[in-house]
């Protein structure tokens, strides 16, 4: 089977002049349709600014990535953002919920840019957001949350969905919550996931999992024996 995710020769500067640093060595990997991927390695090792230029947030230096057969570096502005619209989904350690809207139009707010949406009403139901469905963001616990910020990511149905520390800001309960519901989505819709951390655990729930340092891949592996994410600890 073929990679639905190419990254090919990825570089990435930062700074001009002697401040210029390469964040991103030359990066290649790739990942196939419907799996966990996790993006393992500690801070300032590259791995957020890998997931920004898959999301097509930031712009490489050098090499490329492809979705699904199409470049990311072949679409103009109006073609990248259409495609970030209807194909990617994004969760960010920090919800970034819009304040004065329930958690019903927070996720409706991500079904407007999709055109394959998912049902809201079981998504919220699937996401345990059902009874809180009327409630603001300042109503919720973190973990609600984040679960509304994934079902808001998810309901677009999105063929990638880009997770960036997502359990960063919660405590070791609420992180395995949501790890389990990562894994309940990608059983349920077949979405790709990838998923940076820089918690070790995580890894064992993956089915492939790539390790950054100093901007350079370290290992690429793929996992044997998948953890349930429930059995997971750290």
């Amino acid at each position: 089977m073929g990679n639905f995710l190419e990254i090919s020769h990825l570089e990435k500067y930062y700074g001009q002049g002697e401040s210029r640093v390469k964040v991103l060595q030359g990066i290649s990997a790739g990942v196939e349709k419907g799996k966990i991927c996790v993006i393992l390695g500690s801070s300032g090792c590259g791995k957020s600014t890998l997931l920004n230029i898959i999301g097509g947030i930031e712009k490489p230096d050098g090499g490329y990535v492809s979705i699904d057969g199409e470049k990311l570096s072949d679409m103009s502005e109006k073609k990248l953002t259409q495609y970030r619209r209807r194909h990617l989904g994004y969760v960010f350690q920090f919800y970034n919920l819009i304040p004065n809207l329930t958690v019903r139009e927070n996720i409706e707010v991500g079904a407007f840019l999709g055109k394959n949406t998912l049902d809201v009403d079981e998504l919220m139901k699937t996401l345990g957001l059902w009874e809180h469905r009327n409630k603001i963001p300042n109503q919720l616990s973190g973990g609600q949350q984040q679960r509304t910020a994934i079902g808001r990511a998810i309901v677009k149905n999105p063929d990638i969905l880009l997770c960036d520390e997502p359990t960063g800001a919660l405590d070791y309960k609420t992180s395995k919550e949501i790890l389990i519901l990562f894994e309940e989505l990608n059983k349920k819709y077949g979405n790709t996931i990838v998923m940076v951390t820089h918690n070790d655990a995580i890894k064992n729930m993956a089915d492939q999992v790539i390790k950054l340092r100093d901007g350079m891949v370290r290992r690429d592996y793929t996992n044997e024996q998948k953890t349930p994410a429930a059995e997971l600890d750290w």
